[in-house]
């Protein structure tokens, strides 16, 4: 008797199929992206989806990781890399102007712009990106704060302030990118906004 030996499991690009996934989320949102639409994307089964990354809301948040480390840690590499802090956040604004309107991937910010609109089953997805933009409104705070305590800011400056404001341009330029604003357009904008950054006095 012959015994014949199933197959193995048809395996596929962990990476690339995240990488598809993002995309996806990136350009449709959560709502906006159905399980047909990831497996058709992604070339793979729903099986094989859920075997490898759970549910949709669990691949959501894998996504939403790994966006943080890759096209969105520009932002954290800004501020981290420049020893000035003004420096820090005028490279940052730079910089979102040149990400947000890349043509090799969606628009603007995932973080931002990927729960928009989202129901009573789905409010856990806009709560968890909210408390990630909040996150970095006080991680802005934090360093603007330090910045002030060793006079290289203002004393008066108001970091809760200029965290907020900045955090709002950022907002609106990944808006202003969604919308079609170029490059050039939105690092004119990062331009104006450093106007705002508090002088000393008599300066």
């Amino acid at each position: 008797m012959t015994v014949t030996k199933r197959g193995r499991p048809r395996s596929f690009d962990r990476e690339a199929a995240l990488a598809q996934a993002t995309r996806l989320f990136w350009e449709y949102g959560y709502e906006g992206t159905s399980i047909a639409d990831l497996t058709r994307t992604m070339g793979i089964s729903p099986p094989s989806l859920y075997a490898a990354f759970g549910d949709k809301r669990s691949l959501f948040t894998e996504v939403v990781e790994r966006y943080g480390g890759t096209f969105g840690a520009f932002m954290g590499r800004a501020l981290e890399e420049e020893s000035d802090v003004r420096t820090g956040f005028a490279r940052m604004l730079r910089e979102a102007a040149v990400a947000y309107t890349d043509p090799l991937h969606p628009a603007g910010c995932l973080v931002i712009t990927a729960a928009t609109n989202y129901s009573a089953q789905t409010a856990d997805v806009e709560r968890d990106l909210r408390e990630r933009r909040v996150a970095n409104v006080r991680d802005f705070e934090e360093r603007l704060a330090r910045a002030e305590k060793a006079g290289t800011l203002p004393q008066g400056a108001e970091p809760r302030a200029l965290a907020v404001y900045f955090a709002a341009v950022v907002q609106g330029m990944s808006q202003q990118a969604r919308d079609g604003a170029s490059a050039a357009e939105l690092e004119r904008v990062a331009e104006l906004a450093m106007t705002a950054w508090p002088v000393p006095k008599g300066a």
